[in-house]
């Protein structure tokens, strides 16, 4: 891309000023005209195909093409351009502002430069007849055109910053709009929540985990608060170890045994979650607290309940096996002493397919004892 892509980039960016700013430029118009001694004043810009004028004393027109501007060539040097008599300028001889209704002369441009460098238009006088500035009136011609930028540029940041107070104020608002949205899915858990830093402070936490740590701990929690004051002395080593591995990058989950303050054991169910900011660090913990208490109770009276009936399945294993084992030794017997009857085939048949009978009932009631759907149940 050329230099002249970058100018116009930087046009753009005056195109459109305040009204306080314009009419300070109008005043400065109206200096010029005044030291220079001429009927017209002008402040311009110029962009890829006109020349727009941004103040002006002297004339009412507001706009001409860039081609046939005498700012078009002030804006190619960094000097002031002066032509004092456009008749005897080969450049302007036929140039429409000098043949026609305007009937120029006279002109005086000063450069209007960027502070990185860029030509955007100019600060300039001009006259229906031939004239000359002296050194006195080119110097405040220079003067004035630095001023004339200075006063653009501030413009300039003053909207810069307006838009990106704005745009801040809009950011702000869709963060404290998020914020609400997600404290509200915080608090609407009956889970605890609670985030700490790398110190165990804590930085964040839910309605539930305040109510809790006020039940167990009469204590308002707040930010900032240690996490271990509020942690069972019994699994206080276990804590800190479980956030040590999370704070190395791991999640990891453990049930845990409370019964401090309270005269029923307690279980609950914790993960250990790194939280990382926007680079990847580990900067803290988030820690997710459930109450499985009924549950793990659950799972405690169904053990108890299954280790009773694997009893029974054993115990009646054997009361049912016993007499059919008696009843199987005394065949046995009869057969070494050869003791034959019309019904000893029939018996022996019978006897072997209750003892079967009562293997796969036995082994049927271990199965049931054990499945998953006993703990469902």
């Amino acid at each position: 891309m050329n230099k002249e892509f970058y100018r116009l980039q930087a046009v753009d960016r005056f195109k459109h000023l305040d009204k306080s700013t314009t009419a300070d430029l109008n005043d400065i118009v109206k200096l010029a005209a005044h030291i220079c001694n001429t009927p017209i004043a002008l402040i311009t810009l110029l962009d890829e195909e006109t020349q727009w004028f941004k103040a002006s004393t002297g004339t009412e027109i507001t706009q001409t093409p860039r081609n046939i501007s005498f700012c078009n060539n002030t804006i190619q040097q960094s000097k002031i351009a002066i032509v004092n008599d456009a008749t005897l300028d080969e450049r302007y001889t036929n140039n429409p502002l000098v043949t026609g209704s305007m009937n120029l002369r006279f002109y005086a441009g000063a450069p209007l430069t960027t502070k990185d460098g860029y030509n955007i238009g100019t600060l300039c006088v001009a006259d229906y007849k031939a004239s000359a500035l002296d050194g006195q009136q080119l110097n405040s011609l220079k003067v004035l055109s630095k001023q004339v930028m200075n006063l653009m540029e501030l413009n300039w940041s003053i909207k810069i910053l307006a838009d990106k107070n704005e745009e801040n104020k809009q950011n702000k608002k869709g963060l404290e709009d998020s914020e609400i949205k997600l404290k509200a899915v915080f608090d609407s858990s009956t889970d605890i929540h609670i985030l700490v830093n790398r110190n165990l402070e804590i930085t964040a936490f839910n309605s539930p985990a305040a109510d809790y740590i006020f039940n167990i701990y009469q204590h308002d929690m707040a930010i900032g608060d240690n996490m271990l004051d509020f942690v069972d002395p019994q699994i206080k080593t276990d804590f800190e170890k479980y956030i040590s591995i999370a704070l190395r990058g791991r999640m990891l989950k453990h049930d845990l045994l409370l019964r401090e303050k309270t005269e029923f054991e307690s279980w609950r169910e914790a993960k250990f979650v790194p939280i990382r900011n926007h680079s990847r660090e580990i900067i803290g913990v988030a820690i997710n607290s459930a109450d499985i208490t009924k549950r793990k109770q659950q799972e405690k009276q169904i053990n108890i309940q299954n280790e009773a009936l694997t009893r029974i399945a054993i115990i009646q294993s054997h009361e049912l096996r016993r007499p059919v084992a008696s009843l199987l030794g005394i065949m046995n017997l009869m057969k070494i002493e050869d003791i034959d009857f019309g019904y000893f085939d029939m018996m022996q048949l019978t006897l072997n397919e209750l003892d079967e009978k009562i293997r796969i009932i036995v082994a049927d009631s271990e199965k049931t004892i054990t499945s998953p759907l006993s703990i469902v149940a």
